[in-house]
C-alpha cells in the first residue's frame, strides 16, 4: 500500500514538473482544458474512453504511436493521459491487466522518448 501511494505521488509530481517546466502550466489537476486545439482534446478524450472501457494497453499503444514524431503537443497529451491513468484505483488497473508500476514505467518511457529522463531521475531521487 505504501509503495503504491509513493508511486502515485511520484507520477503526479513528474507530470506536474514537466508541465510546469516545458509548458509553463502549474496545476495539481491536469485536464483536457489544458489542450489548446480541438483535435488534441478529442484525441485525449478518445484515449481516456479506451481506458474507461478497460482497454488500457490499447490506449497506451496509441500513446506511443502518437509520440513517435516527438511533437511537444503530443507530449502534453501523453502527460495528461498518464495523469488520468494514475487517478484510477489499483483495483481498476488490476481488473484491466495493468498496475501502478506499469503507469510509472509508461510515463518514464514517454519522457525518455523526448530526452527528458534527467528530470525524472532527479525527481525519483527525492524522498517524499
Amino acid at each position: 500500500m505504501f509503495e503504491q501511494d509513493y508511486i502515485m505521488r511520484l507520477i503526479k509530481e513528474m507530470v506536474r514538473m514537466i508541465l510546469k517546466i516545458l509548458f509553463n502550466i502549474d496545476t495539481d489537476s491536469p485536464t483536457t482544458e489544458l489542450l489548446s486545439e480541438t483535435w488534441e482534446r478529442e484525441c485525449l478524450e478518445n484515449l481516456l474512453t479506451l481506458v474507461d472501457n478497460g482497454n488500457i494497453n490499447e490506449a497506451e499503444n496509441k500513446i506511443y504511436e502518437l509520440i513517435s514524431n516527438k511533437n511537444m503537443e503530443n507530449l502534453k497529451i501523453a502527460l495528461l493521459f498518464y495523469s488520468y491513468l494514475n487517478g484510477k484505483t489499483d483495483d481498476f488497473l488490476e481488473k484491466n491487466n495493468f498496475n501502478r508500476k506499469e503507469v510509472e514505467d509508461g510515463l518514464k518511457g514517454v519522457i525518455s522518448k523526448y530526452g527528458l529522463e534527467n528530470l525524472t531521475d532527479f525527481l525519483s531521487s527525492k524522498d517524499y
